[in-house]
Formats: C-alpha cells, sequence, structure tokens
C-alpha cells in the first residue's frame, strides 16, 4: 500500500479518537489547553506565527535526506541557531550550519563519507497579518540570506549564494485544537566551484500545506505535503524536475520553555525531465526528515 494511504487513516483515527466530547470538554474546562504558537507547529511547514516582542531562543536542527535512485546516500545538515523577537512583527534568526555527506556508488556522485561546516544563515520573519480577534488567518513572510561552502548534494566545495524566501498563511479551525497551514517558497542561488570563474544560477519553488490536531495539552499531531520545482536560471528559465512528498509531524511542548518537532516525508510522486519512472531521484532525495528542539529564555 502507498505510504499516503498508510499514514492518513492512521491520521484520521487519531484525531477521531482524540475528538471524543467528553474528554475536550473536561480538559477545556480545567483550561490546560492553553494558547499555542505555531511557528514551528507544522514540522516542513511553516506557521505564521513569529514570537512575542523580547523573546529569546536558542536551537538545534537537524535535517536529513535519504535515498536516490541506485548506491546509498544521506546528507544531515544539523544548525544551531540563535532566534530573537526585537518587536511583534519582526523575528531575526541566525544559523551555523554543519554538513555530513555518506555517498557510495550513487551514479554522477563520488564515493564520499566527510563533515565540514557548511555556512551560515540570517534569517528575519515579517508577521503581516497577526492572528487573533478579528483576523482568523496570520500572514507572514521570511527572508533567509545563506552562505555556503559547501554542495549539499555531492558534498564537494563551492560556493553559494542563496535567498530563501516565503509566505506563510495558517488558521485555528478549533481554537486550540486543529490547526491549518500553507506555504509559498521561491528559493534562488547561485555558484561557483574552486577555480572556476564562471557562476551557476539555479532557482526552486515549493507549495507546502500541513493540518496539526492537538491530541494532549503538550503533544500535537499532523501531517503535510509539500510540492518542489527544480529549474536552472533565477526566472524558471529551465525546468529540471519536480516531487511530491507526504508524512506525519509530531510536536510536543515539554513546559512553556521547551518544545520538540518532528517531521518525516516520502516522495509519492516526481518528474524528472528525460528521467525515467514516476518518481524524481535525480533532482531530490527518496525521503527527508527533520528533528528541532528549542529552548526560550
Amino acid at each position: 500500500m502507498p505510504p499516503t494511504r498508510r499514514f492518513f487513516p492512521f491520521l484520521l483515527a487519531t484525531l477521531s479518537a482524540a475528538a471524543a466530547p467528553e474528554a475536550l470538554a473536561q480538559e477545556f474546562a480545567s483550561g490546560r489547553y492553553y494558547e499555542l504558537e505555531t511557528k514551528y507547529l507544522f514540522g516542513f511547514t511553516a506557521g505564521a506565527d513569529i514570537g512575542l516582542e523580547g523573546e529569546n531562543e536558542v536551537e538545534s536542527e537537524t535535517t536529513a535526506s535519504f535515498g536516490m535512485r541506485r548506491g546509498a546516500f544521506s546528507a544531515v545538515e544539523q544548525e544551531f541557531e540563535y532566534e530573537n523577537v526585537p518587536t511583534q512583527f519582526w523575528n531575526n534568526e541566525f544559523s551555523l550550519h554543519t554538513l555530513w555527506n555518506r555517498i557510495d556508488n550513487v551514479p554522477g556522485l563520488d564515493n564520499r563519507d566527510s563533515v565540514n561546516f557548511s555556512g551560515f544563515s540570517w534569517k528575519s520573519r515579517f508577521s503581516i497579518v497577526p492572528r487573533g480577534p478579528g483576523n482568523p488567518f496570520g500572514v507572514m513572510v521570511w527572508v533567509q540570506p545563506e552562505w555556503g561552502r559547501i554542495d549539499g548534494t555531492s558534498g564537494v566545495n563551492v560556493t553559494t549564494f542563496a535567498l530563501n524566501t516565503g509566505l506563510a498563511v495558517d488558521t485555528e479551525i478549533i481554537p486550540n485544537m486543529f490547526y491549518a497551514a500553507a506555504n509559498l517558497l521561491y528559493d534562488p542561488e547561485i555558484s561557483t566551484a574552486p577555480g572556476d570563474p564562471a557562476w551557476s544560477r539555479a532557482a526552486g519553488f515549493g507549495a507546502t500545506a500541513a493540518i496539526a490536531y492537538r491530541v494532549t495539552p503538550k503533544v500535537t499531531l499532523g501531517g503535510g505535503l509539500q510540492y518542489y520545482r527544480d529549474y536552472e536560471g533565477f526566472g524558471f528559465d529551465t525546468y529540471n524536475g519536480s516531487a511530491l512528498y507526504a508524512g506525519p509531524t509530531a510536536h510536543i511542548q515539554f513546559n512553556p520553555k521547551v518544545f520538540l518537532v518532528a517531521a518525516w516525508s516520502i516522495q509519492v510522486a516526481g518528474h524528472a525531465q528525460g528521467g525515467p519512472g514516476n518518481l524524481n531521484l535525480a533532482d531530490f532525495t527518496r525521503q527527508m526528515a527533520s528533528l528541532k528542539m528549542g529552548y526560550e529564555f
């Protein structure tokens, strides 16, 4: 059975069991379902919240990609992040990146097993429409300039300048219980290899959507879809391929200061220009996973 057919019945069963009317009434009466911040609630999809003015946070985020058409492929990026909220409409995040590449008998790539410092980035989030009374939808945009020195797929030395940009919209379908979000993404970048005076241009476009349901006051489960397209050139000049992913998410708010969020997705459909099959394992990997932990102070 395809992964999406296994996952979504499980998700629906979980939501149905969690929504028992008597249990919900007791939980709401006790006040245990306090308000949640949606910023990291949806895994690979960003929520529109940016935090409260004056907040500071340190975070550890691990993002992994696995599997190409043949051979063994793993790429694991580790980010160490500091985040602050100078105003109620603006959030800053500074990140250092390391990258582990393990490649064995993948066509077109050299075998490799290496760990490197891979770059740094600065992300700014801007709250355009804060969700609240009179505003059922929150709207946020972000820009993230990034300098990189290691290619994320091949693991070779490169110099890369990227600008990750996005739009996030979210809403509470049931206040403090059932959430939904959607993102639009555009990621242009330029890169060059050592000794090569030429710079190549590429861009990625994406659209994601996710839901999340609070099964206990501290645990929120959900699922998401991610659709990505890869191009040469900033203006979508040459289409290389696309991929659609689906998978579950889990968010745990241990206490008001500490949270953990995990997400996993598998490619369920894709297309590579000139490639065989109904998956794109030339431009994208078969699976991806994310684990993020944060502490607010």
